[in-house]
């Protein structure tokens, strides 16, 4: 295929999500390096998301071209044989096994505090928030933590588990406003670290642990953003471990994106880059791997909330890029800003899900009632 060919083949796909290349609106790119088509066709998505960290396009409202490049199924137009390949390895090897289970903490959220702390809001809240009747960062994400509560009916002394607790500020949150006794755990150094020297005047521990590892029993257990990294040849281990945890009466709370298609593996860009092993359940995975296991209650979706939580991000991750670039390089920014777009995007086209599900272990007298 010569380069006017991949040339028109790109401005073909993108036609059709009504995107063009040198336009004048701000959701048009602007090609910096003519090597661009070819190296899309080649390395699809992957390619897509390396040329942009390498200056090779730019693209003024980053978000709204992803949500378009979505919407009109971009990203299934262009599947090489490497991706192929990638989907396959899957298939093949159980890529969040335990013995990788570190791996995304030591990639991702061991990349350095200072980002953190920056993006996030006061708690360090690490997942989606929940913006009804909230202005801000910092109330949406109490809004989120007093839902769950709500969901979970927690009370004053019930021993409670958090899988997958970041830098514990839920915890934290259900230590000082609900009197309960925490325990989390985290596959990330510098969550553990942090986390164990924060809380030391409550009733909470953290730990650094592999959550196959958790045989103990909690009155309620909860999951906030972690179950990405679970992986679907894990999930029914993932359920068996909850069940085992939870009394007859007790509760889960699972938080995790999801999405409408079952697959193996995430966007190879992100694989990559952002969120090594991670893949986001669909709905006919967790109810199949939950079946037998765990009572389903309640499952509550709320997308929306997401792409609003992600520019939040991206604003405060932008205005702090003065003093973070002491620490990381252009390249790094380019990475971070089209992970949060990109995301942003994704979420805004309608593609990705957030779902809250309640779970019961053997049913809830007199019935569970739904809490929004």
């Amino acid at each position: 295929m010569t380069a006017q060919r991949y040339r028109k083949k790109v401005e073909a796909m993108l036609a059709s999500a009504d995107i063009r290349i040198e336009g004048d609106r701000p959701w048009d790119v602007h090609i910096i390096n003519n090597e661009i088509y070819e190296r899309v066709v080649a390395q699809g998505m992957l390619g897509v998301g390396e040329s942009y960290m390498d200056g090779w396009w730019e693209c003024e409202q980053l978000d709204e071209m992803i949500c378009r490049a979505f919407r009109a199924n971009f990203q299934q137009q262009i599947k090489p044989l490497k991706q192929l390949i990638f989907t396959l390895d899957a298939h093949i090897r159980n890529l969040q096994r335990k013995a990788r289970a570190f791996e995304v903490g030591q990639k991702h959220y061991d990349l350095g505090f200072d980002l953190y702390h920056a993006m996030l809001d006061k708690r360090m809240i690490y997942s989606c928030a929940y913006w009804q009747n909230a202005e801000t960062l910092d109330q949406a994400q109490e809004n989120k933590l007093d839902l769950i509560a709500r969901k979970l009916r927690l009370k004053p002394g019930m021993k409670v588990l958090d899988i997958g607790c970041g830098w514990g500020g839920a915890l934290q949150y259900y230590g000082e406003k609900y009197g309960i006794q925490g325990t989390g755990i985290t596959i990330s150094c510098d969550q553990h670290e942090r986390a164990a020297g924060l809380y030391s005047d409550l009733p909470i521990e953290i730990r650094l642990q592999d959550y196959r590892e958790i045989n103990e029993s909690y009155d309620r257990v909860y999951s906030i953003g972690m179950f990405e990294h679970v992986g679907y040849k894990n999930y029914q281990a993932y359920m068996k471990v909850v069940r085992r945890c939870l009394p007859s009466g007790g509760l889960f709370l699972l938080h995790s994106i999801g999405t409408p298609k079952s697959a193996a593996r995430t966007d190879p860009w992100l694989a990559r880059y952002i969120f090594p092993n991670g893949m986001l359940p669909s709905a006919t995975q967790i109810t199949r791997a939950s079946e037998g296991l765990l009572n389903l209650e309640d499952w509550h979706n709320f997308p929306q909330d997401y792409e609003r939580t992600l520019m939040q991000w991206y604003d405060r991750f932008e205005h702090s890029w003065n003093e973070l670039r002491n620490n990381y390089d252009e390249r790094f920014f380019r990475m971070w800003r089209y992970y949060l777009l990109a995301c942003a995007g994704g979420f805004r086209a309608g593609g990705n899900q957030l779902w809250q599900i309640i779970f019961s272990r053997d049913g809830v007298g007199g019935g569970y009632e739904s809490v929004r």
